[in-house]
């Protein structure tokens, strides 16, 4: 498998240092789902906080928009979880393919995406992700997509929970963190550990590796309504749930947005840190 980056790739810079490269035509296999992404992704003193196709999901690919099913077509890659069968392996992947930056700066990118599937587009996405200084020790990483249905027909985005299987309401904003000797500590503002978080929505999210820190947070209503995905113990990711028990509905020419910025520091942060760096990174 060859995950070469692209000349079309660009680099993302804080306070002149770079932060996260965005690959946008990777080469990568069908059952990949292939779509653009963000790896790595550093904190400020350069400690790597993503991983690319690691061993035990070899379809996880560091930041971006993952979905399972758009009306049946895989956009996460990997195998298909089936209603009374389970994981199965398909031929029914779809591809984001870049179609072009609307602007494209050291610090962020407005970019246009295609989501593809047996040769028809299904929706075409809108892509603005932006990057800031906060303190010495961190940063924030502003990721915003408008999922638009470019279809003459009603789409809906589904999850293997709302296929059958409890637990798993994956897809949307995805994030997979390095994975370490330890798994990384998860709190909330008011709860912690995986059991406690995983499936619940909260205004922000905390996850807390070997000397870095990752503080989720929706951005908007719609999206703070969204449960998190959270695993730690299996492997570290974190996203945020667009499709929790029901479907969600697009209709044609009807847009989903969300929004999710990511702080992204150096050092074990507490949860007073990281709700003040949230009040920082998110603005009204």
């Amino acid at each position: 498998m060859n995950h070469a980056q692209s000349t079309d790739s660009l680099v993302l810079r804080v306070a002149g240092r770079p932060v996260g490269r965005y690959v946008t035509r990777p080469e990568l296999a069908p059952r990949f789902s292939p779509r653009p992404y963000l790896h790595p992704v550093t904190t400020l003193a350069g400690t790597a906080v993503t991983e690319l196709s690691p061993a035990d999901h070899t379809h996880h690919l560091g930041v971006g928009v993952a979905v399972p099913d758009v009306e049946g077509h895989n956009f996460w890659g990997g195998r298909t979880y089936v209603r009374d069968q389970g994981p199965t392996e398909l031929a029914n992947h779809g591809a984001q393919r870049h179609a072009g930056f609307q602007l494209r700066d050291p610090d962020g990118f407005v970019e246009e995406l295609r989501w593809v599937a047996e040769g028809g587009e299904l929706l075409r996405e809108r892509r603005t992700v932006a990057v800031t200084e906060l303190t010495d020790s961190a940063w924030a990483l502003d990721f915003t997509f408008s999922l638009t249905n470019t279809t003459r027909h009603p789409l809906s985005i589904g999850s293997p929970a709302t296929n059958g299987r409890a637990g798993a309401a994956y897809g949307g904003f995805f994030w997979r963190a390095r994975k370490e000797a330890q798994a990384p500590r998860v709190f909330t503002a008011d709860t912690e550990g995986e059991e406690a978080v995983h499936g619940a929505p909260a205004d922000w999210l905390a996850l807390v590796g070997a000397g870095w820190t990752l503080v989720f947070a929706g951005a908007t209503a719609a999206t703070r309504r969204d449960p998190w995905f959270v695993r730690t113990t299996e492997y570290p990711g974190v996203g945020s749930s667009l499709a929790h028990t029901e479907r969600l509905p697009i209709p044609p020419g009807e847009t989903a947005v969300r929004r999710v910025v990511t702080v992204v520091a150096d050092g074990a942060l507490g949860r007073s840190e990281a709700a003040a760096l949230v009040r920082k990174a998110v603005s009204p």
